[in-house]
């Protein structure tokens, strides 16, 4: 898409924000189309069984100042199809091979040490870094597997011996600066997405887009980017009143109507939560960008009891939800109701998204039920969660053996919008002092 234009000093938007810039979006569009030819004439291929994040970089050459031009650069993480190298994509920055092979587990990780030390990046100030030196200061990652081996080594022990995350520089984005700065280009934005098949762990749609992984590529694009002037433009978020609704209180406890966008406990965001502009503590916890009816206690003792409730599953929580569509081969084998379990955990290469984790992940259940099949393609559903895990719905939602239908606006599972449409409606519990049956019920008008 080349274009000769009066030349101006840009910045590079960040690769972080969602939706990328329409350019990026433009060049995604014409890569997918490349990748699924390529796919249709490689019946063979490993996209047709787990797809794969693709990724592009609108860059402008260098040149005389009036005769400067855009383009894009495309790669895709790791290896496709066995190999690094396919016509249109950028090069490896380091060609890591075979995964280290030793004769034990020390020879191992010692090989791996020395292909980490030779994998060297650059940034926009022409400083060079191998991944070793990138990663020094970094919290380590210790992955699922090695969560419950505790024997033997203390925490600290364990974390002086983690190296960079198996697969580091590998990823789109690293390879796609590396080449851009390495080659007098220009970054101007970026674009990552998902092609082929879902994956069967991770919540990954086909032709979705989503920022580079906060655990292999955060620490790597932290270097990189030096020396490049960053616009960082905010994700599409909800711009509404945050203004909080008691719906109940007494001298024991109270029930507020949560804003998206607003935490239910402190954390880094600069407006509060809920629990520091009510003055009571929170005995569950809502998503940042979920709404709805919030349980919140005035003692330490209320607190016990709530939570005990909780524990026991002896409340009742209706969520409404609008995702993107139940309709086509989406709506095989679901009826109007049933029940998801798919257990979870948090993924350690890119909090805060959880993962489906069948050997270490916690139990997850949810009911559902279908209300609505909309003309817009979206359905209106109802989420019935049996147990409490981080993001929950949103995954049971979006991955492949749940609903296989990202919630509407969901910005770490589907695509970003003004809001993610997931609203607290219903709680019903036994008051912990009074023994009076609480039933609250504030509908989403989603």
């Amino acid at each position: 898409m080349p274009s000769n234009t009066e030349y101006i000093v840009p910045s590079m938007i960040s690769p972080f924000t969602l939706p990328p810039s329409p350019e990026a979006q433009q060049a995604a569009k014409e890569v997918i189309n490349k990748v699924h030819a390529y796919m249709r004439v490689r019946l063979d291929s490993e996209l047709h069984h787990c797809g794969k994040m693709f990724g592009v970089l609108v860059y402008r050459s260098e040149g005389v100042k009036e005769l400067r031009s855009e383009g894009y650069l495309a790669a895709f993480s790791a290896k496709l199809d066995g190999s690094y190298y396919h016509e249109g994509f950028v090069p490896p920055v380091y060609e890591m091979g075979a995964e280290p092979i030793g004769t034990n587990k020390e020879e191992s990780r010692r090989l791996q040490r020395l292909l980490f030390t030779n994998y060297r990046l650059v940034n926009g100030e022409g400083e060079s870094k191998n991944l070793l030196e990138i990663f020094k200061e970094e919290k380590p990652i210790i992955p699922p597997e090695e969560w419950f081996d505790v024997s033997r080594k203390s925490k600290v022990e364990r974390q002086k011996q983690i190296l960079p995350p198996s697969g580091a520089g590998e990823c789109c984005a690293p390879k796609l600066l590396q080449y851009a700065l390495t080659h007098g280009l220009e970054p101007l934005s970026m674009a990552e997405f998902w092609v082929g098949a879902p994956s069967k762990t991770e919540i990954r749609q086909e032709g979705t887009f989503y920022p580079p992984c906060s655990g292999k590529c955060v620490p790597i694009l932290r270097h990189v980017l030096k020396g490049v002037k960053i616009d960082k433009r905010e994700e599409v978020r909800d711009k509404r009143e945050r203004a909080i609704e008691v719906v109940y209180e007494d001298e024991w406890l109270m029930v507020v109507n949560k804003p998206a966008g607003m935490l239910s406990v402190p954390g880094k965001s600069e407006e509060g939560s809920v629990e520091q502009q009510m003055g009571a503590k929170a005995v569950h916890r809502l998503d940042q960008d979920t709404s709805g009816l919030l349980v919140l206690a005035k003692t330490p003792e209320v607190y016990k009891e709530l939570q005990a409730y909780f524990q026991r599953r002896d409340i009742l929580k209706r969520y409404e939800a609008v995702v993107s569509g139940l309709v086509g081969e989406r709506m095989s084998g679901l009826v109007g109701e049933g029940t998801i379990s798919l257990p979870l955990l948090p993924n350690p290469y890119d909090r805060p998204r959880q993962m489906v984790n069948k050997e270490h992940g916690k139990v997850a259940i949810t009911r559902y039920i279908l209300r609505e099949l909309r003309p817009d393609g979206t359905t209106l559903v109802d989420f019935y969660p049996l147990t409490g895990r981080t993001h929950q719905l949103r995954v049971h939602a979006a991955h492949p053996k749940g609903l296989n239908a990202p919630i509407v606006g969901d910005r770490l599972y589907g695509q970003a919008g003004e809001r993610l449409l997931l609203h607290a409606a219903e709680i019903r519990f036994m008051h912990p002092v009074t023994k009076e049956e609480m039933h609250f019920c504030i509908p989403s008008h989603f």
